[in-house]
């Protein structure tokens, strides 16, 4: 398969963009990731072996930057403070661990088909996901959304596999609490 730059941005730059919107929530970044994608596939044609698609060759680029930003943005972002921690369970659980009644698990009325429901709780998601600390969105956007594996996720974003799913746990709970306030 050959490669055909010139039709790049009339062939793939909204789908990129789309990709990179989701993931990092911030227009002029999206854009400003796609035309580096863009720029990293040219200085990359001879690497390209025709084995998948033009587009899915050049969302792997992106994919790889998006990590980058990640990345950067986790830098300093160390071991959560295990004070916090119990604060803020203490807030949904009880002392046995099961959940405290008003903050149990409530269907979100998701499973409904129609489509302008679905923007709008798109819509509430990213507003919560937002909200959370930037590791901690990062975290959960590459295992939830990316759906990467988690030994990748802890490599590529310098967090140990425990931290890791402390992390994972901590950000369900503030998006499931978000969820329940903003959209139930």
């Amino acid at each position: 398969m050959l490669l055909n730059p010139h039709q790049w941005v009339s062939s793939h730059a909204d789908y990129l963009y789309s990709f990179a919107i989701t993931r990092i929530n911030d227009e002029e970044m999206a854009r400003d990731l796609v035309q580096e994608t863009f720029l990293a596939a040219l200085q990359k044609t001879g690497s390209f072996e025709g084995k998948s698609s033009e587009r899915t060759w050049l969302t792997a680029i992106l994919k790889n930057k998006i990590i980058d930003v990640y990345r950067k943005k986790s830098q300093g972002l160390k071991a959560i403070d295990n004070e916090e921690k119990e604060n803020r369970e203490a807030d949904f659980f009880e002392e046995d661990g099961h959940w405290k009644a008003e903050h149990g698990p409530k269907e979100f009325g998701i499973e409904d088909k129609d489509h302008l429901v679905n923007k709008e709780f798109e819509h509430i998601l990213q507003q919560c996901l937002q909200k959370l600390p930037v590791l901690w969105k990062s975290v959960f956007t590459m295992k939830h959304i990316d759906e990467e594996a988690t030994e990748t996720i802890c490599t590529e974003l310098k967090v140990t596999a425990s931290n890791f799913w402390v992390i994972i746990h901590r950000a369900k709970l503030n998006l499931r609490a978000c969820l329940q306030k903003n959209w139930i």
